[in-house]
């Protein structure tokens, strides 16, 4: 699986995007990232790590923080 988020959006949109965001605190930001991305990877947590730019175990530690917060996290592999 290849994806490339910057070449799946403009760059005038991406600032329409960015301007949206204005005001958002950047965690909220990151989480839905982190979400988004694992949902789009089927839930692969290195494929993830490596196209947020995380290594793998700040993504853990992510996941586990988001798990506790009551957050529903995508799990391994896309299982239900």
């Amino acid at each position: 699986m290849r994806l490339s988020p910057r070449s799946q959006i403009c760059a005038a949109s991406r600032r329409r995007l960015a301007r949206w965001l204005v005001g958002s605190p950047i965690k909220d930001i990151e989480r839905d990232r982190v979400l988004e991305t694992l949902a789009k990877t089927d839930g692969n947590r290195t494929a993830s790590a490596r196209l947020l730019g995380f290594s793998i175990r700040t993504l853990r530690n992510k996941i586990t923080e988001y798990s506790a917060d009551g957050v529903d996290v995508p799990p391994p592999g896309g299982l239900t």
